[in-house]
């Protein structure tokens, strides 16, 4: 059937009531952007509801009318998953307002919150009962858990607790036709057929609007110890990790590796951050181990060091001493990322390998890169321990931005090349989004093609919920929807 975008509005201002609605471009503002910065999108509207039945009621709606619609979190998103279409306008479904703490159950080790729930707030509720959330990423001051979910999220501490498909013990779904799914099951183990939670983790909204979530808490860690230490190469960096994970045995809950060049974009965005030790290196490897026992970290990281360096792993290192050093140490991870933005449009990728062939890639996609471009920076880091390379890109400053885009798509292309090589993956925890979609397809068989595309097809065959996110946008003859003048 026929509607406008008036009424649209007028429609879902009566089911959500006053602040329910966004619609002038002033207030719209902030949620057709995406993080960067370099992306714009149109949205229709913003609806905020604060209640699951509120996001049915939209939903139903939406799939009644076949409104395009598209969920939206903290906005923090790096493949422009939930930014509103920039040619065909989209209702955003805000889920800022569905931000309640259900129930928290220390003896089980479970939270159930909403799905708008900052991580960081979750990672506090946490706390208070003497149980953690590991989780952790840089952008858990905004980010919300919806969104960790609906991404696979994963961050730093994946090498002990896994990625979000982990984490994650029951779900509340509302379904693109306006049907909820309760599968908010506190059970930490349940074998009944299918896991049908599974199929929403990692689906970026496209079969699905998450609403609830029950998490898997862990016993809050009582020690921490926090190192940086000097690498001479890659390969050294590989050799304690190994020897790293036989010492500290699942104690390690974060092994990144951190080439020089990040630590001067670090220093270029936090110039009052010290250089952490006295001799620059051509690596670092920042790790750290925590334990909720009585165990001695300090003499285990510090046999660690010792076994390094008899095997020339190790240049040099700093073990933190209080929590204000570590949280020093962190923040050169932190910093170095908002070096990168303050050079402009640049390529962003979360590959994964297989981590026993790191070496050799870092080696090669470096000398692939400098082929292409001798002048472009290679920024390579990121979560050594679970094969996780942040491959980042800074084209050269001279070149204008259209000579950039066409620069780093070429060189895009070249990477994942080399990736699709060793048998990795294009995105370890980002997801596919519309950014990532062309090189997605590219990398499936025409049976998993198939798969994927039935998938979808059956969960939304009207193709109205975050269209044209992993699967390009098909054009549905059914769909009238007719844009406001």
């Amino acid at each position: 059937m026929n509607i406008s975008s008036s009424e649209v509005i007028y429609a879902l201002n009566a089911l959500l009531g006053e602040g329910g609605i966004l619609e002038s471009s002033q207030d719209m503002s902030r949620y057709a952007v995406d993080w960067a910065g370099d992306r714009l999108g149109s949205p229709l509207a913003v609806a905020r509801p604060r209640t699951t039945e509120e996001v049915a009621g939209i939903v139903e709606f939406c799939h009644r009318h076949r409104v395009p619609m598209v969920a939206q979190g903290g906005h923090t998103g790096l493949v422009g998953g939930a930014l509103p279409d920039a040619e065909q306008p989209e209702l955003v479904i805000s889920l800022e307002r569905l931000n309640q703490i259900r129930e928290i159950d220390p003896l089980n080790f479970t939270l159930s919150v909403d799905s708008g729930c900052v991580l960081q707030t979750v990672k506090d509720v946490a706390a208070e009962h003497e149980c953690d959330f590991p989780l952790s990423l840089g952008a858990q001051g905004s980010c919300q858990i919806g969104g960790n979910v609906a991404t696979n999220a994963g961050g730093l501490n994946v090498l002990r607790y896994g990625m979000m498909r982990q984490l994650v013990l029951g779900l509340e779904v509302v379904l693109p036709d306006g049907r909820i799914w309760n599968g908010m099951r506190a059970l930490h183990k349940d074998n009944r057929g299918y896991d049908l939670k599974q199929l929403f983790i990692g689906a970026e909204g496209t079969l699905g609007i998450i609403t609830g979530v029950v998490l898997k808490l862990f016993p809050q860690p009582q020690e921490t110890r926090t190192a940086l230490v000097a690498v001479p190469d890659v390969f050294a960096a590989l050799g304690l990790y190994a020897l790293a994970r036989r010492s500290c045995c699942e104690l390690l809950s974060a092994f990144e590796l951190i080439p020089r060049a990040c630590l001067e974009l670090a220093f270029e965005a936090a110039p009052d951050l010290p250089d952490p030790l006295e001799t620059p290196a051509p690596f670092y490897v920042l790790l750290e181990i925590t334990a909720s026992g009585p165990v001695d970290l300090e003499a285990m990281i510090e046999h660690l060091f010792d076994s390094g360096m008899q095997a020339g792993q190790v240049l040099d290192g700093v073990l933190a001493s209080s929590d204000a050093q570590a949280a020093r140490l962190w923040r050169i991870r932190e910093a170095m990322v908002e070096g990168q933005q303050l050079h402009g449009e640049h390529l962003r990728t979360d590959i994964a390998l297989p981590i026993s062939t790191l070496g050799n890639f870092f080696n090669e996609a470096n000398r692939a890169m400098a082929a292409i471009s001798p002048q472009t920076t290679v920024i390579a880091y990121g979560h050594l321990g679970d094969g996780n390379l942040h491959f980042n890109l800074l084209p050269p400053a001279e070149l204008d931005l259209t000579a950039k885009r066409v620069l780093l798509h070429a060189l895009e292309t070249e990477l994942f090349a080399i990736v699709e090589d060793y048998q990795g993956s294009i995105s370890a925890e980002h997801g596919i989004g519309r950014t990532k979609q062309t090189a997605f397809l590219d990398g499936l068989s025409e049976l998993e093609r198939e798969l994927i595309s039935d998938l979808k097809q059956l969960f939304d065959p009207d193709n109205l919920m975050a269209a044209g996110r992993i699967l390009p946008r098909v054009t549905d003859p059914a769909i009238h929807y007719q844009p406001q003048e």
